[in-house]
């Protein structure tokens, strides 16, 4: 099976990277190893280390299992909640 790279540009690369150090960080305040967060997230020790540098190509859900983890699970839902942008055009088409 062939994987297709995903492509980023610079600064949206770097959000990735930051929520992968967040996550990194939040592993090491609660003391715990790769080898622990990675079997309570039902994934390999590379899967969790490919989070940890951010990677985009991992699937959405794994990073979610890594953060029920740490009991951040309620982070997700803050995941576009603001929609600024689409409130305004809707109210557009509201007029």
């Amino acid at each position: 099976m062939i994987s297709k790279k995903t492509i980023l540009l610079p600064k949206h690369r770097k959000i990735f990277e930051q929520i992968g150090e967040n996550i990194k960080l939040a592993r090491k305040r609660r003391k715990l190893t790769t080898e622990q967060v990675s079997e309570r997230a039902g994934i390999h020790r590379a899967t969790l280390y490919r989070i940890e540098k951010g990677d985009p190509g991992v699937a959405i859900g794994l990073y979610f299992n890594v953060f029920r983890v740490f009991n951040l699970q309620d982070d997700f839902l803050k995941l576009a909640v603001d929609d600024e942008f689409g409130r305004k055009l809707q109210d557009l088409d509201l007029l």
